[in-house]
């Protein structure tokens, strides 16, 4: 079982939504197993989170030191019912493969190890230098029990990684379109005004939090964050909810709450764009009895951009070579591991096209998972020439 589909459908076997492993790891331990590769399975844990299983494995001692990172863990299928193919049955039909991890990601790992269990096979069994993998169970939900665990885990035991392939779903259209050599951050929090409820028809004796509110939001939404680099477009705010826990009609409420969500680029860190965002609501207030304030939900999504050079021409070298197509270094989309990794080594992210990632009948073309494994293939070969 050496080829990607073949990976493939039995990680698609797997109902590994998160945090379940349901034998997805053990897949990949036996064929690296086989393959040579020392494997450690880390468990790791947190208080009020899952525990989850990852998977490292490396095979040789030299540098350079390639490392495929990856998730096995999937969302949820959704309505069962409204799939054609069973969403773990890892079916193939009319030249498609079908199942939730299609394409996010499992079908990407298993090109990544098609590849390097070919490149071991055409070159006696060991690289030139070191190649690892990097795989976790809990991308899809909090990530705090996952790669960010495992890459201090290998740190303490002196594994260094030169660089590193992302294989999440990065082409947009087509394979062969999209490079993602940076993420934006991610943060989120709720803005509260605070006023007093009263009797709508003695509104002198209360203090509306609404119209504060709708005011804040409007001065928060108007103002730009930043005007974007050559890298990254600007930053933006998004507002997605508001609410005062509201029934009646005759009564203005205690507290209006506003969720929000700010996607920024490499500006801002998360520490900087709080203080900024909570500078911006005190210069708006309008004074008077009402308060406003912020509640921030922890982040660990800051952005960050890998810079063009040898390692990205390589990769584009690969990429141009199979496809025929000239990937675009893209830093947009939401957030990926690739946020922690950033901290240990230059990486990017190359994968299947996302079109179905997280819909019903989530699917990828065979072709692409062919494809996929000899871009894979021609990074290595470039990569240890």
């Amino acid at each position: 079982m050496t080829d990607a589909l073949a990976i493939a459908r039995e990680l698609l076997r797997c109902p590994s939504v998160t945090p379940a492993d349901a034998g997805a790891l053990g897949v990949l331990e036996r064929l690296l197993r086989d393959a040579g590769f020392d494997v450690h399975r880390v468990t790791f844990s947190e208080p009020g989170a899952a525990d989850i299983d990852n998977l490292y494995a490396r095979i040789g001692d030299a540098a350079p030191h390639l490392t495929f990172a990856g998730h096995t863990d999937v969302v949820p299928p959704g309505d069962v019912a409204a799939w054609r193919h069973d969403a773990f049955a890892g079916e193939v039909a009319d030249g498609v493969l079908y199942g939730r991890g299609a394409v996010d990601m499992k079908g990407g790992i298993a090109c990544s190890v098609a590849a390097v269990l070919g490149y071991l096979a055409a070159n006696g069994g060991r690289p030139k230098g070191s190649i690892s993998f990097l795989i976790t169970g809990d991308e899809e939900d909090v990530a705090v029990n996952g790669t960010v665990k495992l890459l201090q885990w290998a740190a303490e035991r002196g594994e260094k990684f030169d660089h590193c392939v992302l294989g999440e779903p990065s082409n947009v259209e087509a394979l062969g379109d999209c490079i993602k050599i940076g993420r934006r951050g991610s943060l989120s929090g709720t803005l509260i005004v605070d006023g007093v409820q009263g009797h709508v028809a003695y509104p002198q004796r209360a203090a509306n939090p609404v119209p504060e509110i709708a005011r804040l939001i409007t001065a928060l939404s108007d103002d730009p964050l930043d005007h974007g680099n050559e890298q990254f477009p600007p930053s933006n705010l998004e507002f997605t909810s508001v609410d005062v826990g509201n029934a009646a009609t005759n009564v203005i409420p205690a507290q209006a709450r506003a969720k929000f969500n700010i996607r920024f680029n490499n500006q801002h860190s998360v520490e900087t764009l709080r203080s900024l965002i909570e500078q911006r609501v005190a210069a708006a207030l309008s004074g008077g009895r009402l308060k406003a304030r912020i509640e921030w939900l922890p982040s660990n999504s800051g952005a960050f951009v890998t810079k063009p050079g040898p390692f990205t021409d390589l990769v584009v070298a690969a990429i141009e070579q199979v496809t025929g197509r000239r990937p675009k270094l893209d830093t947009g989309g939401g957030t990926s591991d690739a946020r922690f990794i950033t901290h240990y080594c230059p990486v990017i992210e190359f994968g299947l096209v996302g079109q179905t990632m997280h819909k019903v009948d989530e699917c990828t073309p065979v072709a692409d998972l062919q494809q996929l494994t000899a871009v894979y293939r021609g990074v290595l070969d470039r990569y240890f020439a």
